[in-house]
């Protein structure tokens, strides 16, 4: 088996899914970010398939942006020039090949993360 990536967005303070989040997907070295990936969260709060495939995966650290701002203006949750929440970074390593799932909790003043299945 071949690793591969996936995630989700939740919404915490809404109990739902959080569809329309863009999402980027970028492999880091040291100072270096580089963009391999970009997607969007579907009705369930989901990319279509994994951010990351297997065949495209390789070990090493990454970032995930969730690009936040946009769902929470549009859902009436936050709204002003200048939000609490906009682009919400999560870094994380994968240090072997399997399934790695990284979902995003939301709430307008805060997020958690974890490692999931």
């Amino acid at each position: 088996m071949s690793g591969y990536l996936t995630t989700h967005v939740l919404d915490t303070a809404r109990g739902t899914p959080a569809a329309g989040i863009e999402i980027a997907l970028y492999r880091v070295s040291g100072n270096s970010h580089k963009k391999i990936a970009t997607a969007v969260t579907n009705a369930d709060g989901r990319t279509d398939g994994p951010i990351l495939p297997e065949g495209k995966f390789k070990t090493g650290t990454y970032e995930l942006i969730f690009f936040a701002g946009d769902y929470l203006r549009r859902t009436g949750a936050a709204e002003g020039e200048t939000l609490f929440l906009d682009q919400i970074p999560i870094r994380f390593g994968m240090d072997e090949e399997c399934h790695y799932h990284v979902p995003l909790l939301l709430s307008p003043y805060g997020y958690s993360t974890y490692r999931g299945s």
